[in-house]
């Protein structure tokens, strides 16, 4: 999840006195308001807690009224304190900061906390009603969900609730997996449009896991409306056979054997994104991507309209970033931008290992970006998982807002903030953040020249070879990543511990 904090409000309290809000957004939409006084009690919670040499540094109390450059000062140091408490693996997961969050989303929409009824969606359209509280995190609206739908304790953690918006041609666009830091109702509520919904779908990638979805009733209802609504989407692709016998074993009422099938076809299990744009291979390049099958697929049309499709292994890649930026809509001026004059463009930017000695960094622009990342990442965790010998069953349900906890020599390296997109040419922004991960577990020594970077975390695999990567080149064996740099930054990079090629 990308945290930042793009911009300040001055608003009146109850006793008429005004004071400077600090405007919270979550991938790049509001989640609530705070005053610094709320996030100073937070930090003294967390300190007390977990210990002074475990909480990032909190930007000083003033004596004075502030300037508007101290405010816009202390907004970007709230905005990197926020940042390295959500990176850091025991307090980003910590209950404390998960309920300061939820408490303050629910009083920024001054919603109070009383019984209501909220729609949750299934793949197939039918719509489950559970009633909850406003007050209910996403935890406990996916428990009611299942309790109503009658599926087991043990198979709840394969499954997600996920914010979606659906287009005027039926299509749905997939914004989110709602976190345990969020109230559901709040969210949907707070959007203020029918366009948007919630709705249940699995949240594991390996397909060898719908078996243990499938020994269970309700689990192999709701995984066979997931395929047939992918099938009837163009998610899954299928020819006219596949289509002929897909239609048969439908009307047989044959799921598993619908299912079974499906496992077989192009693209099952797959999240599609919306139409965007990448570089690779030229830039300005229309593409789809898709996520599955632990790779990002492209489906690109060049400049000359020609069609190329391809797939980029998550285990090829070194790192990736998530570019989070506001930019001027008209004016194109480099002032400081407002809510009023400023759009966020998101880049999912990530460097790929295309021949044994060649890198090279793709970028992707779209609004979808945080959710490719966090794609990207839940596939790592999986394979983590499944190479440690670990139970997918705990992470599954002990995965919280898509990380998983980690031993010592695994876990998110901190590292201090700002790197720039990797495209130099790209036209000038007011306010960046970046999010990093590396592939393989390795230690970040990060020197700061000219560049600013927000955030840098630290996740991943090794690289591997496979027939289906779009360079087409092999390559054998680990990668050993020498200090890479540029002329804004220098990069040195220590070995924490081996991890197998996959």
């Amino acid at each position: 999840m990308h945290f930042s904090i793009p911009e300040t409000e001055v608003r009146s309290s109850e006793n008429g006195s005004s004071y400077v809000a600090y405007n919270i957004h979550v991938n790049g939409v509001l989640h609530c308001r705070v005053r610094y006084s709320q996030l100073l009690g937070l930090h003294e919670q967390i300190k007390k807690e977990y210990g002074s040499n475990v909480v990032p540094t909190f930007p000083p109390k003033k004596i004075f009224t502030l300037t508007p450059a101290e405010v816009e000062q202390r907004r970007e140091q709230l905005e990197k304190y926020m940042q390295a408490v959500r990176q850091h693996p025991l307090l980003g997961a910590s209950e404390l900061f998960n309920s300061f969050l939820r408490k303050a989303q629910q009083e920024t929409q001054q919603i109070p906390t009383e019984d209501a009824a909220l729609d949750i969606c299934l793949s197939n359209g039918q719509k489950v009603t559970v009633n909850i509280l406003t007050s209910d995190q996403t935890e406990d609206v996916l428990d009611a969900a299942a309790v109503k739908l009658d599926l087991p304790d043990d198979l709840v953690g394969y499954f997600s609730l996920f914010l979606v918006r659906e287009g005027v041609d039926g299509n749905l666009t997939f914004i989110r997996k709602l976190q345990d830091f969020e109230l559901p109702y709040v969210s949907i509520t707070s959007l203020q449009s029918s366009d948007y919904h919630i709705i249940l779908r699995k949240s594991y990638w390996d397909m060898a896991y719908d078996g243990d979805v499938m020994d269970n009733r309700v689990g192999l209802n709701l995984l066979y409306a997931q395929t047939l609504s992918d099938v009837e989407r163009g998610w899954i692709l299928v020819n006219k056979d596949q289509h002929r016998q897909l239609k048969s074993l439908q009307e047989k009422g044959s799921k598993k054997e619908f299912i079974h099938l499906g496992q077989t076809l192009k693209y099952y299990g797959y999240l599609k994104f919306d139409p965007c744009i990448t570089d690779f291979p030229e830039k300005g390049c229309q593409v789809i991507v898709s996520a599955g099958n632990n790779e990002l697929n492209f489906h690109v049309k060049l400049p000359n309209e020609q069609m190329k499709e391809g797939s980029f292994k998550v285990t090829r890649m070194r790192c990736w970033r998530v570019t989070s930026s506001q930019v001027p809509i008209s004016n194109g001026t480099t002032n400081p931008c407002n809510s009023t004059k400023c759009e966020a463009k998101l880049e999912l930017a990530f460097e790929y290992l295309m021949s044994k000695d060649r890198l090279q960094w793709v970028t992707i622009t779209s609004q979808q970006a945080i959710m490719m990342s966090t794609c990207l990442q839940s596939m790592v965790d999986e394979l983590m998982v499944k190479k440690s010998g670990g139970s997918i069953k705990k992470m599954l349900r002990r995965r919280n807002n898509g990380s998983i906890h980690r031993s010592d020599s695994q876990q998110a390296v901190k590292s201090p903030p700002l790197l720039d997109s990797p495209d130099p040419s790209r036209e000038q922004i007011v306010k960046l953040s970046v999010s990093i991960i590396l592939s393989s577990f390795w230690s970040l020594d990060i020197k700061l020249k000219k560049t600013k970077l927000n955030s840098v975390s630290l996740r991943g695999i090794s690289a591997s070879n496979s027939a289906n990567d779009i360079s087409g080149d092999d390559f054998h064996g680990n990668y050993a990543f020498e200090g890479i740099g540029d002329d804004d930054l220098s990069i040195s990079t220590t070995k924490l511990s081996q991890w197998p090629v996959v």
